[in-house]
C-alpha cells in the first residue's frame, strides 16, 4: 500500500501579508497588493509596478541583523515561511532521525549585486579600444568591487542550505528551479520521497524575488509584463479580454509534509492530504505554452490517474492564470478538454490576479490557498475580470469570493521551457 502524504504546517511571506490567515483574508475580500516598485527606480523602464513584499523584517524569525544583512532576498522571505510552517506543525519535538527529515525547495536566485557589477562594467568600457570591452579591467575591478558571501549567497540552492541548519535537517536537500512550476515540482517530489519510504517529514515550499533591473528588463523584452502602470490594482486580469500581462510579484511559501502514520502518532493537526501529482514537458517552445495545450492536458489527467480520481471529483481549480494571453487562452482550452462535461460547473479561479506572480514561489502559494479553500468551503476570485473573452470560457469566480463546498481542488503551475506540474490536494479523510 501507498504510504499517503499529509500537510500539517503551512507558512507564507508574500505582498499580501507575512502570514497564511492575512494573505487569505485579504483574498477573501478581493484586495491586490499591486503597486508601484519601490524595491529600485524603475521610473524608465516600460513596466514600473509590482507586486512587492514592504515592511518585512526577518530578524523577527530569529537571527541578528549582521547574520540577515548579507542573506538574500530569497533566503530572507524562506527563512520566515519556513519557520511559520515548522512552528505552526509541531513537527520538530516527533523527530528522533534526523536523517528522515528533507527539504525539497522550489527557489529562484536571491539578493543581486547590481553595484558592483556596474562598476565593473564602467571600470571595462573605460579602458576599453574602439568599442571593445577590456576584460583585464572588467576581471581586476570585479576582484576589488564584489563581495563573495553576496556573490554566493544569491545562488538558488542557499535558501535549503540555510534551513537545513536551522531545523538540524539532515535528510534529502535539493532544489529545482523549472520557472514558474518550480515550488510545485518541489512539493510533488518531495511527496514522492516519502511515499517512497525516504523520509517521513518534508519541509518543501519556493522562494524568489525577480523584482530587480534583471527581471524586470529580460520579461519587458518578452513582452510578458503588464504595462498598466498607471492603474496598478487593475494590471493583473487573468481571463480578462484586455489583459496585457502578468505582474512580477515576490515572496515565499512552505508547507511540511509528513507521512500519515507519523503524523497520527503524534496526533498532528492535518491541514489536507496530497493526493496527486502530474508533471509533463511541452517539447515545444520556451516560452510558450503548447497551442492544444497538451502538456497541460496531460499533467491534469496524470495527476488524476495519480489520485484515482476523476474530473467530476474537483470541486475547485486554482489556475496557472498569468494574465497573459496566451497562457489563459490554452489554459482554458485545456481544462475544457481535461474536464470534458463538467468544464462549465467546474469552478476556476486565478489569485494571481490579487497578488501577482511570484514565479519559483507562486505554485505551493497557491496549495496554501488551495487548502484554506478546502477548510473554509469559500473560493477566491478573479478579480479584475469586466471583459469576457470568448476564448476564456469557464466560470472563473470573477471579482467576489464564493461559498461553495471544497473537499477537493486541483492546483496548475506552467513554467517558462514548457514545465508543467499539477498537484490535487483534499480533504483529510480519515
Amino acid at each position: 500500500m501507498r504510504r499517503r502524504v499529509v500537510i500539517t504546517g503551512i507558512g507564507m511571506v508574500n505582498p499580501m501579508a507575512t502570514n497564511p490567515e492575512a494573505v487569505w483574508s485579504r483574498l477573501k475580500n478581493a484586495e491586490s497588493s499591486v503597486g508601484n516598485i519601490t524595491v529600485f527606480d524603475a521610473t524608465n523602464f516600460p513596466t514600473k509596478i509590482a507586486s512587492e513584499v514592504r515592511g518585512y523584517d526577518a530578524t523577527q524569525f530569529g537571527g541578528d541583523l549582521k547574520e540577515w544583512e548579507f542573506r538574500g532576498r530569497h533566503t530572507q522571505f524562506a527563512a520566515g515561511a519556513a519557520v511559520q510552517a515548522v512552528e505552526n506543525s509541531g513537527v520538530l519535538n516527533s523527530i528522533e532521525d534526523p536523517t528522515r527529515f528533507g527539504i525539497y525547495l522550489g527557489s529562484g536566485e536571491g539578493k543581486q549585486d547590481f553595484t558592483s557589477f556596474t562598476r565593473m562594467m564602467v571600470a571595462g568600457i573605460a579602458d576599453g579600444k574602439d568599442g571593445e570591452m577590456n576584460m583585464l579591467s572588467f576581471t581586476e575591478a570585479g576582484l576589488r568591487e564584489i563581495n563573495p558571501v553576496l556573490e554566493l549567497e544569491q545562488e538558488p540552492s542557499m535558501p535549503a542550505g540555510h534551513l537545513a541548519a536551522m531545523f538540524n535537517a539532515q535528510g534529502p536537500n535539493a532544489n529545482c528551479l523549472t520557472a514558474c512550476a518550480a515550488s510545485s515540482q518541489a512539493m510533488g517530489e518531495a511527496t514522492e520521497i516519502i511515499r517512497r519510504g525516504d523520509a517521513e517529514v518534508m519541509l518543501s515550499g519556493g522562494t524568489h524575488s525577480m523584482i530587480h533591473p534583471f527581471g524586470v528588463t529580460g520579461f519587458n523584452l518578452l513582452t510578458a509584463l503588464s504595462t498598466r502602470n498607471e492603474e496598478p490594482t487593475k494590471a493583473s486580469r487573468p481571463f480578462d479580454r484586455t489583459r496585457d500581462g502578468f505582474v512580477l510579484g515576490e515572496g515565499a511559501a512552505m508547507v511540511i509534509l509528513e507521512e500519515l502514520e507519523h503524523a497520527k502518532a503524534r496526533g498532528a493537526q492535518i491541514f489536507g492530504e496530497v493526493l496527486g501529482y502530474g508533471s509533463t514537458a511541452d517539447a515545444w517552445r520556451i516560452t510558450d505554452i503548447h497551442p492544444e495545450g497538451r502538456g497541460a492536458i496531460g499533467c491534469m489527467r496524470m495527476a488524476l490517474n495519480d489520485a484515482k480520481l476523476d474530473p467530476s471529483d474537483i470541486d475547485y481549480v486554482n489556475a496557472h492564470g498569468t494574465s497573459t494571453t496566451v497562457n489563459d487562452k490554452v489554459e482554458s482550452k485545456a481544462c475544457r478538454e481535461v474536464f470534458g462535461e463538467n468544464a462549465d460547473k467546474t469552478p476556476v479561479s486565478s489569485t494571481k490576479s490579487m497578488m501577482g506572480h511570484l514565479i519559483a514561489a507562486a505554485g505551493v502559494t497557491e496549495a496554501i490557498v488551495c487548502l484554506m479553500a478546502i477548510r473554509d468551503n469559500v473560493l477566491p476570485p478573479t478579480i479584475n475580470y469586466e471583459n469576457k473573452d470568448p476564448l476564456c470560457d469557464l466560470d472563473y469566480i470573477p471579482n467576489e469570493a464564493r461559498e461553495s463546498p471544497c473537499k477537493i481542488a486541483l492546483n496548475n503551475s506552467f513554467g517558462f521551457g514548457g514545465q508543467n506540474i499539477t498537484l490535487i490536494l483534499g480533504e483529510f479523510d480519515r
